[in-house]
């Protein structure tokens, strides 16, 4: 018996290279095609030792055959994995990859389903693909399934010589690599990675090695990424970051997908950014830190472009050589871009109200890192204030504990002036804020309903003066109580069961009393005592007894009619 232990292709390939030499009719498909050809270079069968040898018949049929076939070049190039070095050194490989990426780039109507794919196992010499093609490939995306079954290096290497054609649409790129996470992630929109994490000590071992495998596979997705904004969503994105997190991929792999979430951080979904932490440095649930990064990346990106054309000297004075039209047009389009930038800070605005409501509910997350947050959002973005309130008064029931300076550093992200009615209605009421919240939210409700009930055609003086150092419009209508997230029922707000006026009075007299107990020493940083500023917001230039009895009263009065 002979034994040949480096024999490319074991028993069945040397049969194969025996029964050509005995002139057997041998059986070639996509399937064995590459350990044939492999075999018969490690036996020499060249062209110099007979005309027309195993080597040259080979050649012509995978040249003629599977390389003009679309789904025999992915199981030729599969095929390749067995024997990597004779394959590279034959340059099988190569080709493969080649003719699966101008195939790619060429329409599909010109691609042809191979005839050996459908047939495995029968004789395949024949090029004859002509049944196949009922099986023809019509929508643009229609390869991404398919490469989808290689491995991730021969799937890189696909990928790049497709992307490097330059012809196929970033969003195609996009779905393909949507398609192949997919397949071999299949657990990357849920927490199926923890689970798997968290074996036995005997399996320990096999755990590393899949848990390496899966890191490598998706480092090497983000590296093939179109750098085009919006060739992927940013919910696909997001959820690559959380695997990130749980394979715990390299740091250059993270803030590559943070930085790509925030370039288009208006597409994604409150429950996108719910990124698990599992860092043994804090005992929070969510990676509040890299939603950090996220912001701090789309308010890099976000500068508006200016409002209007750009005007030099000489453009000024050779005006009249351009169309008005086209000088308008131009203005239209500036102004156009800069209002999607506007628009898309808005729409942040939001999702990170929403995002703060939901981390709120953590009881281990630090006070600092939610007001770091809630201020990086610009002012302008929030056109009111109510999903924001809402987040505070989530996170004070969560955090009982807090004391008096921490609940008022708290609230000042707060502006008062933009609550709608509904909001001021509960805040007012609410026992948890500080004084200051509720006497500012008191009286700007009062004074907005003074107005709107159209009892008082013009506000006195003294009350014009205060609302004027407070920065606020009285006649304009209260916005409209945001209705953009989902509230749980135990956050939801109760109308219905509003306090009467004297339960409101007497929450205030409590909140007053017990704001006369404060340290002596609890000083301002511009040395203006804590009370003596209290007082200077609630005191009005003319008889402040009978403003605020006057507000209450009327109140007072509207109940017992009800």
């Amino acid at each position: 018996m002979v034994q040949l232990a480096d024999f490319p292709g074991g028993v069945e390939a040397f049969e194969l290279c025996a029964k050509f030499c005995y002139g057997i009719t041998i059986t070639v498909s996509a399937y064995n095609i590459v350990a044939a050809r492999c075999a018969a270079e490690y036996l020499q069968m060249t062209e110099d030792v007979e005309k027309g040898n195993l080597i040259y018949k080979l050649e012509v049929f995978f040249n003629s055959c599977i390389l003009h076939g679309w789904k025999d070049s992915i199981v030729t190039l599969q095929s390749t994995k067995a024997y990597p070095m004779w394959s590279e050194d034959l340059t099988i490989t190569s080709r493969c990859i080649e003719a699966i990426a101008s195939k790619v780039l060429s329409h599909p109507s010109k691609v042809s389903l191979s005839h050996s794919y459908s047939r495995r196992g029968r004789d395949d010499m024949s090029c004859n693909g002509a049944e196949s093609m009922r099986h023809k490939p019509e929508s643009k995306g229609w390869w991404g399934e398919d490469i989808a079954e290689l491995g991730i290096d021969l799937y890189w290497r696909t990928m790049i010589a497709i992307k490097s054609g330059g012809k196929t649409p970033s969003h195609l790129l996009g779905d393909a690599l949507k398609i192949y996470a997919s397949r071999w992630l299949p657990n990357i929109s849920r927490d199926g990675f923890v689970s798997k994490q968290a074996g036995s000590d005997s399996d320990s071992e096999t755990t590393c090695e899949v848990t390496s495998k899966h890191r490598l596979l998706l480092e090497s997705i983000i590296s093939l990424l179109p750098v085009e904004k919006g060739a992927v969503s940013s919910s696909f994105l997001l959820k690559l970051l959380k695997a990130a997190n749980i394979l715990n991929a390299s740091s250059s792999s993270k803030m590559e997908l943070a930085r790509r979430v925030g370039i288009q951080l208006e597409e994604a979904r409150v429950s996108d950014l719910l990124i698990p932490s599992l860092s043994h440095s804090n005992d929070t649930l969510y990676d509040v830190d890299m939603v950090m990064i996220i912001l701090e990346q789309f308010l890099l990106q976000g500068q508006s472009p200016p409002t209007s054309p750009p005007r030099s000297k000489l453009g000024f004075e050779r005006r009249r050589s351009r169309s008005a039209e086209n000088i308008d047009f131009e203005f239209q389009e500036s102004r156009r871009s800069s209002s999607a930038s506007h628009s898309s800070k808005l729409k942040v605005a939001k999702i990170v109200d929403g995002y703060l409501q939901e981390i709120a509910r953590d009881m281990n997350l630090p006070l600092s890192k939610f007001i770091a947050i809630a201020e990086a959002i610009p002012d302008f973005a929030r056109l009111d204030h109510d999903d924001l309130y809402r987040a505070i008064d989530i996170y004070l029931k969560a955090h009982p504990d807090l004391n008096k300076s921490e609940r008022k550093r708290l609230c000042r992200i707060l502006d008062c002036k933009k609550l709608s009615m509904e909001a001021c209605m509960h805040a007012a009421q609410n026992e948890l804020l500080p004084l200051r919240v509720v006497v500012q939210v008191l009286f700007f409700e009062q004074a907005r309903a003074a107005m709107a009930g159209g009892k008082v055609t013009e506000l006195p003086s003294n009350l014009k003066a205060l609302l004027a150092t407070q920065g606020i419009d009285p006649s304009r209508p209260p916005a409209p109580l945001s209705t953009t997230t989902t509230i749980p029922a135990e956050d939801q707000w109760s109308v219905s069961g509003l306090k009467s006026p004297k339960s409101r009075m007497s929450t205030l007299r409590m909140k007053l009393a017990e704001d006369d107990d404060l340290d002596d020493n609890d000083m301002h940083p511009d040395g203006i005592n804590r009370n003596s500023r209290l007082k200077a917001l609630c005191a009005l230039p003319t008889r402040p007894k009978r403003m605020f009895s006057k507000l209450w009263s009327i109140n007072r009065s509207a109940s017992e009619k009800n």
